[in-house]
């Protein structure tokens, strides 16, 4: 993503972002099982929910590079 130019973004309305954030009820709660609250928490706890997932970056990064060790070794 740091090499795209403005050209691959799209700054988008508070209404465009509520349709897609919309969107997500069918994958989040219909396909995968999470919790309506969650989802909520997405959009009204905006700034808690999303600091406390990018505070989860170093665990996450690990386990990608647990799961590629797993992937050369097969």
């Amino acid at each position: 993503m740091m090499d795209s130019g403005i050209d691959n973004v799209l700054e988008l309305t508070h209404y465009e972002k509520k349709r897609i954030h919309n969107l997500k009820y069918f994958t989040w709660i219909e396909q995968q099982g999470r919790e309506l609250s969650e989802l909520n928490d997405q959009w009204y706890g905006h700034a808690e929910y999303w600091q406390n997932i990018f505070a989860l970056a170093p665990q996450i990064d690990e386990l990608i590079v647990e799961f590629n060790r797993q992937i050369d070794a097969a």
